[in-house]
């Protein structure tokens, strides 16, 4: 294996391990408080292993989870939590995404996570958009202390 390589993907777990961390850390200080969920960790893998890709950008990575969780609460409102309305929550995630050129791959879990929930439009907020913003900043200062050109 190379050593850069090696280097890369160290530096780059540690990074989200820091990240992940401070996120589980607010969420088990803070009570009555989500600071985390599941499709972050996803969203740590591209702003820290493939950070150059179009789908870890900032705008992409922060609107495309505020949508998507709209999305889902839209969906939920409308027609409840059933099979049809998982469904129709992830593909309206993924049209709203497309057609806003805000497409994350990880956002698309964030409809399935409010229907499933019920969670309404506090969700959006916290800990959508706010762990969405913190983990951007986070990646910026990051990958530039690695010297790594992020947002690119």
């Amino acid at each position: 294996m190379n050593k850069l390589v090696l280097i890369n993907a160290l530096f780059s777990s540690l990074g989200a391990f820091i990240c992940i961390g401070f996120l589980a850390f607010l969420n088990s200080s803070i009570e009555g408080s989500i600071w985390l969920i599941p499709p972050f960790g996803a969203s740590m893998v591209l702003v820290m292993a493939v950070h150059d890709s179009p789908l870890a950008k900032p705008k992409n990575l922060i609107l495309g989870h505020i949508l998507s969780a709209l999305s889902g609460v839209l969906i939920y409102y409308l027609f409840g939590n059933n099979f049809i309305s998982l469904g129709l929550g992830v593909s309206l995630a993924i049209f709203v995404m497309m057609i806003t050129k805000t497409i994350h791959p990880p956002a698309g879990a964030n409809p399935i996570i409010v229907i499933l929930t019920g969670a309404g439009l506090k969700f959006v907020f916290l800990p959508v958009a706010i762990g969405s913003i913190i983990i951007v900043i986070f990646a910026v200062g990051y990958n530039r202390l690695m010297k790594r050109m992020y947002p690119n």
